[in-house]
C-alpha cells in the first residue's frame, strides 16, 4: 500500500492547526504542525516533509520567509495561507514562488482539494497515463491540460500554474468561444463558502497571460469582453 504524503502545517493560529490537521489525517495524510516559521524551519531542515502549508503572518519568521529559506534546500511545493489581497499580489509580484495560496476564512473541503492537487503534480510521472486518463487530456490548438497530473503545456513547453490558475484554465478551455463570466470563473474555482471578488478573477487571468507569454510572445488565446468575462479563443 502506497504510503501517504507528510504535510507540513505552520500557523500561529492553534484552532487553525488543530481543524486542518484533524481534516487532513481525516483524509490519511500524516500531518506535522508548527506555531511559527522559525520552528517550523530548524524541523524541516532535519526532516523534509512533502508539502507546506505556510501561514503568511506569523511571529519570529513569517511564511514569506520561511518559504525563501526552506527554497534554498528544497523544491517542496508550499501553500500559503493569507488574509489580505494586497498581500496576494506582493508575493505573486515577486515571484515567491508559491505553489498555490487560500485566503482565509476557508473552509476544509478547499484546503484538502488544493493538497491533493498539488501532490499529484509532483507525483513522479514516469509512467504513460492510462487510457482512462489520457481521454481526460484536454487539447485545445497548442494547449494541452492533463487534470489527472495536473500540468500545463503550451507548444510542448511546460507552464507551472497555481491550482486556481489551472482550474480558471481549464473552465475556459473546455468550451472554446462560450464567454465565461466571473462569476461562472469563481465556481470553477474555488469552494462555494468562499467569497472572493470580480478583481481576484482579473488578478488570476492577468497572471495566466503573463505566464503563457514568457513561453510564447504571441500568446493571444485568453480574450476579456468588457462587462462581460473571458472566452478562449477558438481555432
Amino acid at each position: 500500500m502506497k504510503e501517504k504524503s507528510t504535510i507540513a502545517l505552520v500557523d500561529d493560529e492553534r484552532n487553525i492547526l488543530t481543524s486542518l490537521r484533524m481534516a487532513l489525517e481525516a483524509e490519511g495524510y500524516k500531518v506535522r504542525t508548527y506555531n511559527d516559521g522559525q520552528e517550523a524551519l530548524e524541523a524541516l531542515s532535519e526532516d523534509p516533509a512533502d508539502l507546506g502549508i505556510f501561514d503568511i503572518k506569523m511571529p519570529r519568521m513569517d511564511g514569506m520567509e520561511l518559504l525563501r529559506r526552506v527554497r534554498q534546500q528544497s523544491e517542496m511545493p508550499v501553500i500559503f495561507l493569507t488574509s489580505k489581497d494586497e498581500e496576494i499580489d506582493e508575493l505573486f509580484g515577486l515571484k515567491m514562488g508559491a505553489d498555490d495560496y487560500i485566503a482565509k476564512p476557508f473552509s476544509q473541503r478547499l484546503v484538502v482539494e488544493r493538497v491533493r492537487a498539488i501532490l499529484r503534480r509532483f507525483q513522479p510521472k514516469d509512467a504513460p497515463p492510462t487510457a482512462a486518463e489520457a481521454a481526460r487530456i484536454l487539447e485545445r490548438g497548442k494547449l494541452k491540460l492533463d487534470p489527472e497530473r495536473h500540468t500545463c503545456h503550451w507548444d510542448n513547453r511546460p507552464v507551472t500554474l497555481t491550482v486556481t490558475e489551472f482550474l480558471i484554465l481549464q473552465a475556459l478551455a473546455t468550451r472554446p468561444g462560450v464567454v465565461k463570466t466571473r462569476d461562472a470563473l469563481m465556481d470553477a474555482a474555488y469552494d462555494d463558502q468562499v467569497y472572493v471578488d470580480d478583481r481576484t478573477i482579473d488578478s488570476h487571468i492577468k497572471r495566466l497571460r503573463k505566464k503563457f507569454k514568457q513561453v510564447d510572445d504571441d500568446f493571444d488565446v485568453i480574450e476579456t469582453l468588457y462587462g462581460v468575462g473571458y472566452r478562449f479563443k477558438e481555432a
